[in-house]
């Protein structure tokens, strides 16, 4: 069971937002790199990364914060990002930056195909981000919801080589409410694709929760807010997840 500290980029900075909303982000760390090193040190071994601005834009932005982060933990940590990654080319660069993963949202609703291919040339590689609002896939860095339920484009990609799916429960998203365990479970029992929860991981109950038997299908889960604030120790929460507490 993996935990994935968060690091969301907006104009450079490392933030949480509130809800998906751009307006609402709090600035935790204006320098990325370094609170990817913290995480690294705190002995995290993955990273989740997105580029919110590239994810309403449809292309990278935040380039520079990302090329910083890879350089400043590089092969330590297994470091995976999304956010305006639209076309192959875009995920041939990222790839060959050191990503361990590139995670297509937005595109897996427009053009399906380009995941799957993508997937085929990069095995192991290719995550597909599903952050559904009221169980509806939404896309546009959460600023459009589509009629497509989550379940229904998980399945679409079951074959695919798709080596995970990263479910977000917007309305739970840095909000500190919890996940969204009924649904994030019922999508992982749906599905063979490992599922990764994101969205209102909030206390060491949450972690907690993670190792119980109905959970055990899922990869991991993603934490942002709660860790910046303190409400998640690390040391204790990978101690949780690694069964020595």
């Amino acid at each position: 069971m993996i935990l994935y500290p968060a690091i969301d980029l907006k104009d450079g900075a490392c933030v949480r937002l509130k809800l998906g909303l751009m307006e609402e982000a709090t600035v935790y760390n204006p320098d990325p790199a370094g609170q990817a090193r913290a995480f690294q040190d705190a002995g995290f071994s993955h990273l989740h990364v997105v580029d919110l601005n590239g994810a309403f834009a449809g292309k990278a932005v935040n380039d520079a914060a990302v090329d910083a982060i890879l350089g400043a933990v590089g092969a330590k940590m297994k470091v995976q990002l999304g956010g305006g990654i639209r076309t192959m080319a875009d995920i041939e660069r990222w790839l060959e930056k050191g990503l361990a993963r590139v995670i297509l949202g937005t595109v897996a609703v427009r053009d399906p195909q380009l995941v799957k291919d993508a997937a085929k040339r990069f095995p192991g590689k290719v995550a597909v981000g599903i952050d559904a609002k009221g169980g509806k896939v939404a896309v546009e860095g959460w600023a459009e919801t589509s009629e497509l339920s989550a379940v229904d484009l998980a399945r679409q990609f079951e074959d695919a080589g798709v080596a995970a799916i990263i479910y977000t429960d917007i309305d739970r998203d840095g909000v500190l409410a919890g996940i969204n365990w009924e649904a994030t479970i019922a999508l992982a029992e749906a599905i063979r694709v490992p599922v990764i929860a994101s969205g209102g991981l909030a206390s060491m109950d949450d972690v907690r929760r993670l190792t119980q038997p109905d959970a055990a299908k899922l990869e991991g889960a993603i934490s942002g807010r709660a860790l910046y604030d303190g409400r998640i120790d690390a040391a204790e929460a990978l101690k949780v997840l690694a069964g020595r507490r």
